[in-house]
């Protein structure tokens, strides 16, 4: 998001409700594109440099594993399979991202020429609306962690095919896993787009280009690691709803218990994984931050 915009869009609304408004109808038409765009190219820098750690961060999470021998399951998989399941991840993220920025962006202004409310409320109302919207492509969540479950490597060997087996089991198979999506991304998003700006005020001034990037990056990561250990129990629900195929759709709270007790009820193995997902986010975020703001200042 475009922080200086928005600190004139601030000012202007206190100053003159009307006129503010009317510019950021205008603003919109203008603007919002480029918004979706920088969203998109963001994400794919992000999993083209990741993509790996991400395999090993998933296999940790629906087997418990430890860091050291997930990589050696991966190992063993063989280099040909190191990108497997890639094409999912590659769509759904730059998809959502680009829904992430673009929505929230579109939301925001769409709130503040339509209603008085304080900032707080439209920005996160925003940022909730843009979580669930994202919530829309959950099929390509679902089968990316089909691919990258070596269970499943002799059922599909690609994209089209896992979304193919799918299909025999309706539509509904396709969002498995759902509940727990809708949980992570209305909240992570309001906390992400609200702490954005405040964390970044508190980093050292910024003069130049590469400062401004730096900045980016750490202001980011930093988000992206806290949301991510935050969040973390929920995507290990999440997953493990995901990598069955068919068969009954438990409730959240039931697989959840299940985890739990397959864990011998310890929180730190719930959390196994955790401390590869907080690096791993915050290079991740970091590298969607700092390239967003970076495009987003070149268009």
């Amino acid at each position: 998001m475009n922080y200086s915009k928005k600190n004139s869009r601030m000012d202007s609304e206190g100053s003159a409700p009307k006129k503010a408004k009317e510019y950021l109808s205008t603003d919109v038409t203008a603007t919002s594109g480029k918004h979706y765009l920088c969203g998109c190219c963001a994400a794919f820098t992000n999993i083209a440099i990741t993509f790996p750690i991400q395999k090993v961060l998933f296999r940790q999470q629906l087997y418990g594993l430890k860091t050291k021998d997930a990589v050696h399951q991966l190992q063993k998989d063989g280099i040909r399979n190191l990108y497997r399941g890639i094409l999912p991840p590659l769509m759904q993220k730059t998809t959502t991202l680009a829904l992430m920025f673009g929505l929230y962006e579109d939301f925001s202004s769409l709130l503040h020429s339509h209603t008085n409310a304080p900032e707080l409320v439209t920005c996160s109302m925003a940022a909730v609306l843009a979580g669930t919207t994202e919530a829309v492509l959950t099929p390509f969540e679902r089968v990316q962690t089909l691919l990258q479950d070596y269970k499943h490597h002799d059922k599909f060997t690609n994209t089209y095919q896992a979304f193919k087996v799918l299909k025999v089991y309706g539509v509904r198979e396709y969002y498995r896993g759902l509940v727990p999506i809708l949980l992570r991304n209305g909240p992570s998003n309001v906390l992400f787009f609200g702490l954005r700006g405040p964390i970044k005020q508190c980093l050292p001034e910024a003069t130049s280009y590469s400062t401004h990037l730096v900045n980016d990056f750490i202001c980011g990561g930093l988000l992206g690691a806290m949301l991510g250990f935050l969040f973390f129990p929920v995507n290990v629900v999440k997953t493990r709803m995901q990598a069955q195929i068919g068969g009954e759709f438990q409730s959240f709270s039931k697989v959840f218990v299940k985890i739990w007790l397959e864990r011998d009820r310890k929180l730190i193995h719930l959390f196994r994984g955790a401390h590869l997902n907080y690096h791993r986010s915050l290079l991740s975020w970091g590298i969607i931050n700092a390239t967003y703001e970076f495009l987003l200042k070149l268009s």
